[in-house]
């Protein structure tokens, strides 16, 4: 691992964990901001105390070292107090897509075996795991924390494309890792005396470790924002004087949507006059994007790439220091790529080749059992095609060949296809993406009627949306005699996406016959 701990004392050992690392924080900064959740604002000290009072508070319901803890609620304190106590308590936080139907989520809970769910309002319980209306507490001092770096502290429900969503083991020596690498930058992407909007969801390891993880280990202030509103958020960063944006495409886009409806960008270039740094992960941004924030509203953003898998941070242009659009630059200090020939073959050189990663900040397989961790030199296969150019920056080519990212988040075609298939109109259906320019990649449902059946879009994707999050809900639905299958007879996605098929914006709801 590369770089400096900025939290390391003589004769102490360094804090590992998110919540040992906001105890540091404390003891290092007491009365330095820590949180600014709207009207509520937190030093480090008073942030440190409420962690200790929820982490009692589970204590106190029975819970011990090892035990998992579900946690969907939107940004806030509240998530930070759940989530933080519950490592303090040497629990493992199983962060949940608020997006999530109860289908989704009692999957969640079912697989990892939660003891608990804390949610925005209290219910029965769910898949027999007990609900609770955001985090316990209790008085009287917190269970002994012993900050075990190897202990797992997330598992991060994430997958390729074989279905369901599987919980990728993180460890606290993985999320650590991960965050001294992104400080080992020069400059560091997160200072001390740093304002960080988060508006990325705190449920993705992107928002949580990339996010948080870095604000907590330095010290400095978390701006949270529960909900994005693209005219309200730019308020927020006017107002608090934001200094850092961890983002995502449609952010940026939806900012730029906001001056051209004002009709220019001077309230754009005006609120965001304080941002130092603004980095895009999580899915592509369009060269354009990339353009008309740094021409119009003043801001470069340095695009990285990542995966949960590796907690999340691989690559940045912050770590050449040479700003491209499409471009992801180079490894973080401390992480090593390689491109390989597709399949698992040599060297592929500059490539085109699959992308491989490794470093202490990778995960410990996916939950319960290890599987499909490092090999057994420690490498990782991400599924992705990259190439390098003449100055050695990667670019990707390709994510993941069935995985669909809309916002950045996972939407796994097998998952989206057994619901269809469920629906008695439906004798067989594919799952594809399409590009978007306002999500990065829409959801597109090719289906083949049962005989004498009717296809009807809006039934269909109401049927959809009773058991899956809104994001996973195709946008349009294509009609075909028939799907094209590969020779052992499972249905080949990969010629349907060389049908060139595109989204109907004008009525995505419509069936359109193909």
């Amino acid at each position: 691992m590369t770089g400096p701990d900025p939290e390391s004392g003589a004769g102490a050992a360094a804090p590992t964990g998110l919540a040992a690392l906001v105890r540091a924080a404390a003891a290092a900064r007491p009365d330095a901001p820590a949180v600014v959740d709207g009207a509520t604002r937190l030093t480090w000290a008073e942030l440190d105390a409420l962690v200790d009072r929820t982490a009692a508070g589970l204590a106190a319901r029975g819970l011990t070292r090892g035990d998992r803890v579900a946690v969907q609620l939107p940004n806030g304190v509240d998530w930070l107090r759940a989530a933080l106590g519950a490592l303090r308590a040497g629990l493992v936080v199983v962060p949940v897509n608020t997006a999530y139907t109860d289908p989704e989520l009692e999957h969640v809970l079912r697989d990892s075996g939660a003891a608990l769910l804390v949610a925005a309002t209290a219910r029965e319980p769910l898949a027999g795991v007990p609900v609770v209306a955001g985090p316990p507490e209790a008085d009287g001092p917190p269970p002994a924390d012993d900050d075990d770096p190897a202990a797992p502290a997330l598992l991060a429900y994430t997958s390729g494309t074989t279905g369901r969503p599987r919980g990728a083991v993180l460890t606290a020596a993985a999320l650590r890792a991960n965050q001294l690498q992104c400080l080992a930058l020069d400059p560091p992407p997160v200072r001390p005396d740093d304002r960080v909007l988060l508006v990325l969801p705190l449920f993705h390891v992107y928002g949580l470790n990339a996010g948080f993880g870095l604000v907590a280990a330095a010290g400095a202030c978390a701006v949270l924002v529960p909900a994005f509103d693209p005219r309200a958020t730019l308020a927020v960063v006017e107002r608090e004087r934001v200094t850092a944006v961890p983002g995502a495409p449609p952010l940026y886009q939806a900012w730029l949507a906001v001056a051209d409806a004002e009709g220019g960008d001077a309230g754009l270039r005006r609120a965001l006059a304080s941002v130092r740094t603004a980095s895009s992960g999580a899915a592509p941004l369009p060269e354009a994007t990339w353009r008309a924030v740094r021409d119009r509203a003043g801001v470069q953003v340095w695009e990285g790439y990542g995966l949960t898998e590796a907690g999340p941070v691989v690559a940045s242009t912050l770590a050449t220091g040479r700003a491209k659009p499409a471009c992801i630059g180079g490894p973080l200090p401390g992480v090593e790529v390689a491109l390989r020939e597709t399949g698992g073959g040599g060297d592929a050189g500059e490539g085109p080749g699959e992308l491989w990663v490794r470093g202490p900040n990778l995960f410990s397989g996916f939950w319960p059992d290890g599987a499909d961790w490092p090999d057994a030199d420690g490498w990782l296969a991400t599924g992705d095609l990259a190439y390098r150019d003449a100055d050695g920056d990667l670019h990707l080519l390709d994510r993941r060949s069935d995985l669909v990212l809309v916002n950045g988040f996972n939407v796994y075609p097998a998952e989206v296809e057994r619901v269809l298939d469920a629906h008695p109109a439906v004798a067989e259906s594919a799952v594809i993406g399409v590009p978007d320019p306002r999500t990065g990649a829409a959801v597109v449902a090719v289906v083949v009627p049962t005989p004498g059946a009717e296809v009807d879009a809006a039934e269909l994707r109401a049927h959809a949306a009773a058991s899956l999050a809104r994001y996973k809900v195709p946008s349009s639905v294509v009609v075909r005699p028939a799907l094209p299958h590969s020779l052992t007879g499972k249905v080949s996605r990969a010629r349907l996406r060389e049908l060139g098929l595109t989204l109907d914006e004008a009525a995505p709801a419509e069936v359109s016959r193909g």
